[in-house]
């Protein structure tokens, strides 16, 4: 019997749809959309994403967070065919052996994730921009290698786009919880430019240089996400579902735009109905949908 088929792993596949169900409600949902037959490699990459962005929030330390990294680097050299007895490692195993995926990608994005466990500032907007292509970029980029069957479709400049979307939505989407922390995403050069006191992030202050700091975010953001919509006619319509996550990118950025609009105290958030209709019509018609 194919060991894939079988009962642990298959509950593997349905522990990582849980936990990116509840954990990244658009990767979700983009998951819905694609075919049948990628889903569970789309999924288990996406309950990877959560467990390693969430190293900080379950450990009180950076040593230990540094040792749950080097749990994840072993569990990569782990040969083919074996398997350690977590879901989501299981999970990820497999999926990396039924697409081919390059592990060396999934190790850089453990290493880009050890700046989550300190407090030093991102030093630049450069620095976000590379950060965002082992993390975020990394992620779009295998699942389009996912849903081409397990060979490169050709999507590296797109994904690398892609992922600076994804991170500065999080970065904005997350100030609130990391400024409680004191740690600092917003890059050092956007901040120097509007003189932001990051005190005043840290207190969950929306003064006018803060407001001015996040609104080239925003407008950096959508720059790359402009990018992605001119760059989807040149990669396959099948690897379009890798980034259906951004389809509801510019609604959200839209709605930060709102005068009074305060990320410490109100979230731009889309209805889920809204939500899903942003990916399902960016799936149909792929470039008008983001």
């Amino acid at each position: 019997m194919d060991a894939r088929a079988d009962t642990p792993l298959n509950e593997a596949y349905a522990h990582c749809r849980e936990a990116v169900r509840a954990g990244d409600r658009r990767r979700y949902l983009a998951g819905l959309l694609a075919p049948a037959a990628a889903r569970d490699g789309l999924l288990a990459l996406g309950a990877f994403a959560l467990e390693t962005a969430r190293v900080r929030d379950v450990v009180r330390e950076p040593l230990a967070g540094e040792l749950r990294l080097q749990w994840w680097r072993d569990v990569l050299a782990v040969p083919a065919g074996e398997r350690v007895g977590s879901p989501v490692a299981d999970a990820l195993l497999d999926a990396t052996e039924r697409w081919q995926l390059p592990r060396a990608a999934l190790v850089a994005a453990l290493d880009a994730r050890l700046f989550d466990l300190y407090d030093d500032p991102m030093p630049s907007l450069t620095d976000l921009e590379g950060y965002a292509g082992e993390t975020h970029g990394s992620l779009v980029q295998l699942a389009a290698i996912v849903l081409a069957g397990g060979e490169d479709p050709g999507a590296g400049t797109v994904a690398g786009h892609a992922g600076v979307v994804e991170t500065i939505l999080w970065v904005i989407e997350q100030l609130p919880r990391h400024a409680s922390r004191r740690q600092m995403f917003l890059p050092a050069d956007v901040l120097a430019r509007y003189a932001v006191d990051p005190e005043d992030v840290f207190a969950g202050r929306m003064t006018p240089a803060v407001t001015a700091a996040l609104a080239e975010m925003r407008g950096h953001a959508l720059r790359h996400l402009d990018r992605v919509r001119a760059g989807v006619a040149g990669i396959p319509a099948k690897v379009v579902p890798a980034l259906l996550p951004l389809a509801a990118a510019r609604p959200l950025l839209a709605r930060m735009e709102r005068p009074g609009w305060d990320p410490f105290r109100r979230p731009a958030e889309l209805a889920p109905i809204v939500a899903f209709w942003r990916l399902w019509r960016a799936a149909r018609r792929p470039r008008r949908g983001f």
